[in-house]
């Protein structure tokens, strides 16, 4: 099996933390960035990074940095279709996303995505994990897992249909997926969910602590 293209997700405007990069912060002995880097890489065939702004910041990596195509900060599903324009560009058929704010993310996020594809006519998966009791009880009994839209896989051969959604006004992720038959690919949530992100400096230190 062929590894993808991957894109990282970084043109969040971190507003709680502050602004800024929030991947570029201090974690251990490396940036935030770098401990997604270092998971990352092993896992696909190469790699861009999605971020708005100047992409001298991200020089250290050594690696494209694709811009929004759709003004505003239209959210993650913008990063998706600027990756997806990279891929395509690239003659990739598929592209796996990860978010820049989330270090301790499955290791095997993009065998487990592709796994779970076999079979769709476009692959679109999203990484998921299990709700809680209290959870599905929040949200009246509804779906029992988390799905985090900004790990996923994504079918270059959808972009157009994607830009087109973008310009009508659509944001939420799930709400796409589900138009095209998207799917969940369940990972454990034990000893914590491996999609925790740093939103806040509370977090950063969280982190810090889970460290190894």
């Amino acid at each position: 099996m062929n590894k993808p293209l991957g894109v990282i997700l970084a043109g969040g405007l971190a507003t709680r933390m502050g602004g800024g990069d929030k991947g570029l912060l201090p974690l251990g002995d490396r940036t935030v960035l770098q401990h997604v880097v270092d998971r990352f890489a092993p896992q696909v065939a190469g790699f861009a990074i999605n971020a708005n702004g100047d992409p001298e910041r991200f020089s250290e990596f050594q690696v494209p940095v694709v811009a929004d195509s759709i003004a505003g900060f239209a959210g993650p599903l913008a990063g998706v279709l600027a990756g997806l324009d990279w891929a395509a560009s690239e003659g990739a058929d598929t592209i796996v996303t990860a978010a820049a704010d989330t270090p301790f993310y499955p290791t095997d996020l993009v065998a487990r995505l592709m796994e779970a594809a076999q079979g769709q006519t476009h692959p679109l998966v999203l990484a998921a994990t299990p709700r809680t009791a209290d959870e599905a009880l929040k949200s009246g009994g509804g779906r029992r897992v988390n799905r985090h839209p900004t790990f996923g896989l994504w079918p270059v051969a959808l972009r157009d249909d994607l830009r087109a959604a973008l310009q009508d006004g659509l944001r939420k992720v799930v709400m796409w997926t589900d138009q095209h038959a998207g799917r969940e690919c369940l990972f454990e949530d034990t000893p914590f969910d491996p999609f925790f992100n740093v939103n806040t400096p509370e977090d950063l230190q969280r982190a810090q602590g889970l460290l190894p």
